[in-house]
């Protein structure tokens, strides 16, 4: 099998890259070369051609939505009906993040429930399966791990997060910082520091990375670079276990390119919004470029229940400054397992600050130009049409007195518009 990387660098257009460059209003051939360059990377999955979406320099800025059970909390209807809740939210991604029940059967039906790429964590499944078969996840092997590796990428998953930095180079920078004020959170992280702890071994992802590569390029699966040192806490923040991290992923990222693997690099986490733009520099300089898929970024640790506020002011911000993909955040980050309505809206508040930051990045304003001239008609159709979220804007107005008129219920008849137009007939 040839990959989208390899095709690329052949000169041969694939139909993802024309679904891609359509999406995006681009000459495929724009597409192609960012593919070549290793700044685009077009994510789709095995049988799912039509569902490619492309991430990188140049293009828009994409929202990821997560979904998935827990040991808790394992209704597979609710998780379908998230799926399809973060896809007409407008979601450019899902990430299938289950740790309980029947994984394969969860996955492959959220597989066939969106047309959307899928993405996933495979050592959420491989640690889920050790702790079943074994009592622990300590108790994992290296074969059960790439066996659940081949058998997402063979289901049609597009892009996998994996925790291949988390090595005991990481691991010492860590310890030798003396740890965090916020622990670490990262879930691929902790199980992987867990596992390299209880077996005195090197992390199996990183020791044997090249037949991790083989696997990925087989089935044409994206390698995200998952960033397990991230910071849970905004005081931990750009420290040297997430650098170090950062470091051995760029490199591996080559390693995976070279192999005809496509890369991107997962970044961190909590941010002060001073630290953003330092991150986002950093990792595209380290990097050569390469798409960075930002986790937020929260921006402060006191707003619970509102972390989709905190994650969307971050967001911004990263987006402006060159950050490709955001993973949403919902309102029940650090409280609970996301329903129906935190994951949508998580997924608004993160078009909303994917679309602020296109706004300086790709210069993207025409959209809220059309907004203001329909504001100063009183063109209310036309506002709900060229609204993120029609359906609730014209809910809202709908709702209150007034809305039979050509004015709203802010102002009533004292609207300002209507003062200055009856002022400029004057």
């Amino acid at each position: 099998m040839t990959t989208i990387l390899e095709s690329a660098r052949a000169g041969q257009l694939t139909r993802e890259m024309e679904i891609v460059a359509e999406k995006e209003g681009l000459v495929p051939g724009e597409v192609m070369q960012g593919i070549v360059d290793g700044t685009i990377v077009v994510a789709a999955g095995n049988g799912r051609q039509e569902m490619a979406v492309g991430i990188g320099k140049g293009l828009r800025t994409k929202v990821n939505a997560s979904i998935g059970t827990s040991s808790d909390i394992v209704d597979l209807e609710m998780e379908l009906e998230k799926a399809r809740v973060a896809e007409s939210s407008g979601a450019d991604t899902l990430m299938e993040l289950s740790t309980a029940g029947d994984l394969d059967e969860i996955r492959r039906a959220i597989l066939a429930e969106v047309t959307l790429p899928v993405g996933c964590v495979p050592l959420y499944q491989a640690s889920s399966e050790a702790r079943l078969r074994f009592g622990t996840s300590g108790q994992m092997t290296e074969e059960l791990l790439f066996e659940v590796i081949e058998k997402q990428a063979r289901d049609g998953i597009g892009f996998m997060a994996i925790h291949c930095g988390v090595n005991r180079l990481s691991v010492d920078t860590l310890q030798n910082q003396g740890g965090r004020d916020g622990g670490l959170v990262s879930r691929g992280g902790a199980f992987m520091v867990s596992w390299m702890t209880a077996n005195g071994r090197e992390n199996p992802l990183f020791e044997q990375f090249d037949r991790l590569l083989e696997i990925l390029r087989k089935h044409d699966v994206v390698l995200s670079l998952g960033n397990g040192m991230r910071a849970g806490a905004v005081s931990d923040a750009t420290d040297r276990a997430q650098i170090q991290e950062l470091l051995v992923n760029t490199e591996l990222a080559d390693r995976a390119r070279d192999a005809g693997v496509q890369a991107m690099l997962e970044g961190p986490g909590h941010i002060p919004i001073d630290q953003i733009e330092a991150n986002v520099v950093l990792q595209k300089s380290l990097s050569r470029g390469k798409p960075f898929y930002m986790l937020g970024p929260i921006t402060t640790d006191i707003a619970p229940g509102y972390d989709h506020i905190t994650a969307a002011i971050g967001s911004a911000w990263a987006a402006a400054f060159g950050t490709d993909f955001i993973c949403y955040v919902t309102p029940s980050e650090h409280l609970g397992l996301p329903f129906a309505d935190d994951v949508r809206d998580g997924v608004m508040a993160a078009r909303i600050a994917a679309h602020v930051g296109d706004m300086v990045k790709l210069g993207h304003r025409d959209r809220d130009l059309e907004m203001g001239i329909a504001r100063r008609e009183l063109d209310w159709e036309k506002q709900y049409a060229l609204s993120l979220d029609p359906e609730r804007a014209r809910s809202i107005r709908g709702m209150r007195p007034g809305s039979d008129s050509d004015g709203c219920s802010m102002c009533g008849d004292q609207c300002a518009l209507h003062v200055s137009a009856a002022c400029e007939g004057a």
